[in-house]
């Protein structure tokens, strides 16, 4: 069957375009090898491509940006009866997604991502591909569904049928079996929680890791983690790139707290978003069913409050949601106390949806606490939930004539643990399928995911140079305001502060564009973390 598509063109950008940077960070050696890479840094150069109006194309590295002399071959695709009636088999080569959907007449166009999708031409033939997929850092609902649909993808869309699973995270290269996986093995594993390959946090080496992979002529590696895991993974592809090793090396982003940079959400937000009614419910019932009933739900948010957010907004039965964005305090005119006394005073009970990661800078204070990390390098927080719950009750305790019941509940793990909803089933269908399109065509160094609706390869420095969080200076948190009929914890010059602290992240992303930083990082935080 004649393929349907463009003529191939893997990385090249149409002529048209200006190239502004594919300047090579290790260029290739006289020899074929490659030039190490400056140690203990993350490197990655950035591949930018300009074109008319204002047009920056930040594309993904491709294995023949170091290994030059690749074969290419026909996409299997194209003989595949499932594809038989798709009016289009391929994305065009010049295919770019926008990150700046909302613009003016007046507007450049701005920064691109290349469009994720199966080419015309793939640098892998079936038999040669040996692939190893691996999970890092904390559980989150929906992991063994992106398993399962990467092995019975690559197995039925490429004839793909040496693959392996990882256990126990970035350690498990060096130090444990590899799980043969195949789509039978995987069948059902889409009904559970967790992870049946197992998670650990840390344990990144990358010398032992990468050679893990050369060891056993893996060619393929999918790493599902959050971004210290995507970070870790940067790290993995720099190191196989100055080996010389022909590896596609590809990221997946996971975390519940939707905390990663530029994608439109991550997989689990909306099974977790879902599983924290159950919470809020039975903390409304609570407080509904008892004189001056308090009823406080902690929820994952470790520095960003999304979860919170939207479950309070879903839910409508909270009073009072409180977010690390946010900063809040407790005494004197306009703080927490007062606002509980008078909801309670006006409606006789409450509800409180706090994120974990909320009020860390009261409770240190109070306690004279010294920041300590996990493995990953996260920051352990201190239990907010059961320190506001003592507050609020020393507070009224002071009052005799103002008796409370307060109930606490913390489903934190219940979230994570439990099986993707329907909606994060497709979506984590759609993350695989894009992934392994990606490898197989060649491209590296990227981590894949939605774009204003549309999946894109993205360089992983672009999700790992900050993280998402909620702007509560924006119209979605004024939502949630309107809805808890809270106050805002915060002065005009707070307020102020924090919309000139946005002028400035967009004035240095600009700065970014335009080449005037480069997107170095440090390694130091590449364990699997998220």
């Amino acid at each position: 069957m004649e393929a349907v598509g463009v003529a191939p063109a893997p990385v090249a950008a149409p002529e048209k375009k200006k190239l502004l940077d594919l300047k090579d960070p290790f260029p290739a050696a006289a020899n074929g090898s490659a030039k190490a890479s400056p140690a203990g840094k993350w490197a990655m150069k950035k591949k930018l491509v300009g074109g008319d109006a204002g047009y920056v194309l930040e594309d993904v590295p491709h294995l023949t940006d170091y290994l030059s002399q690749l074969p290419t071959y026909p996409n299997p695709l194209q003989d595949n009866p499932a594809y038989s009636v798709v009016k289009q088999y391929f994305v065009n080569a010049d295919d770019t997604v926008t990150q700046k959907i909302v613009v003016h007449k007046t507007s450049a166009r701005g920064t691109h991502f290349r469009r994720a999708g199966p080419r015309q031409r793939v640098y892998f033939q079936s038999d040669e591909v040996n692939v190893a997929i691996v999970t890092c850092g904390g559980l989150c609902p929906g992991l063994n569904t992106v398993i399962r649909e990467l092995v019975c993808g690559l197995y039925d869309m490429y004839g793909v049928t040496s693959i392996v699973g990882i256990e126990g995270g970035y350690k498990g290269f060096y130090s444990k079996n590899t799980v043969p996986l195949t789509p039978k093995s995987v069948n059902d594993i889409h009904k559970r929680g967790g992870t049946v390959l197992g998670t650990s946090r840390g344990g990144h080496d990358t010398a032992k890791i990468v050679d893990c992979l050369q060891d056993r002529g893996i060619n393929q590696v999918y790493i599902i983690g959050g971004d210290g895991t995507q970070k870790g993974a940067s790290v993995i592809y720099e190191e196989v790139r100055r080996r010389g090793l022909k590896c596609s090396v590809v990221g997946i982003p996971k975390t519940i707290d939707n905390d990663i940079a530029v994608i439109d959400k991550s997989f689990g937000f909306d099974t977790a978003v879902e599983e924290a009614q159950r919470a809020i419910n039975a903390a409304h019932v609570e407080a509904e069913s008892a004189e001056n009933g308090i009823g406080v739900v902690k929820l994952m948010g470790r520095n960003s409050g999304f979860i919170a957010m939207y479950a309070t907004l879903a839910s409508r039965d909270v009073d009072c949601c409180l977010i690390p964005e946010s900063p809040f305090y407790l005494e004197g005119k306009g703080g927490l106390l007062e606002f509980i006394e008078k909801r309670l005073k006006d409606n006789g009970h409450m509800v409180i949806v706090v994120a974990e990661g909320a009020g860390q800078d009261l409770i240190a204070k109070s306690m004279n606490f010294v920041d300590t990390q996990d493995a990953s390098g996260n920051k352990l927080l201190l239990d907010v939930g059961l320190w506001l719950s003592q507050k609020i009750k020393d507070h009224f305790k002071k009052k005799s004539s103002f008796p409370i019941t307060l109930k606490y509940i913390d489903p934190t793990y219940m979230i994570r643990a439990v099986r993707s909803n329907a909606s994060d089933n497709v979506y984590c269908t759609l993350l695989a399928h894009s992934a392994l399109h990606g490898a197989m065509a060649g491209y590296t160094g990227f981590t894949v995911a939605p774009v204003n609706g549309r999946h894109a390869y993205i360089p992983f420095y672009r999700i790992t140079e900050k993280q998402n969080k909620v702007v509560i200076t924006d119209r979605m948190w004024a939502r949630v305001l309107c809805s808890t009929n809270q106050p805002c914890f915060l002065s005009h010059e707070d307020v102020e502060n924090m919309k000139h602290d946005d002028d400035e992240h967009h004035l240095h992303n600009t700065q970014l564009l335009e080449g005037e930083s480069s997107p170095v990082k440090d390694a130091s935080k590449c364990n699997g973390t998220g």
